[in-house]
């Protein structure tokens, strides 16, 4: 069964899912310099027709990217097992699944907002936020977590 939260369930996860996302965005960050590098390095290679390679150069920086993705993998899954969503880590956008009137929507944040104030629909993705208003707290819920 799906987690649904309440806005104040899924604000008081928001330290927590926070520290996460930085660490997601540093880590990709740090597999993508490390993929450059060794395209760069491949490249060097093709252009000068072979040179002696410097295999531990090469091969730590494939395990410093394979590291940092699995890691990445990792801090991802975390969060979802919490029940949220992962939209997008480059701008560390999260939704918090949620009901609203009987029908399952998403519970909208962005990292550096400092707290909840958006919700969507499942379809409608983040260019249909729309702000929480009193009639949507009103009648919003959230269920336990199993």
């Amino acid at each position: 069964m799906a987690r649904y939260f309440t806005r104040d369930e899924a604000e008081r996860l928001l330290p927590e899912i926070g520290k996460r996302i930085e660490e997601a965005l540093l880590l990709k960050t740090s597999a993508q310099v490390a993929e450059k590098e060794m395209r760069e390095f491949s490249d060097r290679i093709l252009l000068m027709g072979g040179t002696r390679v410097r295999h531990t150069r090469i091969l730590e920086t494939r395990a410093r990217r394979d590291a940092s993705a699995e890691r990445l993998r990792q801090v991802v899954e975390e969060i979802q097992e919490r029940g949220c969503v992962v939209k997008d880590v480059d701008i560390g956008l999260v939704d918090f699944p949620a009901l609203y009137r009987g029908q399952e929507v998403y519970l909208c944040w962005k990292l550096g907002e400092p707290h909840i104030a958006f919700w969507h629909g499942v379809t409608e993705g983040f260019r249909g936020r729309k702000l929480i208003d009193d009639d949507f707290l009103a009648h919003h819920q959230g269920t336990s977590p199993a």
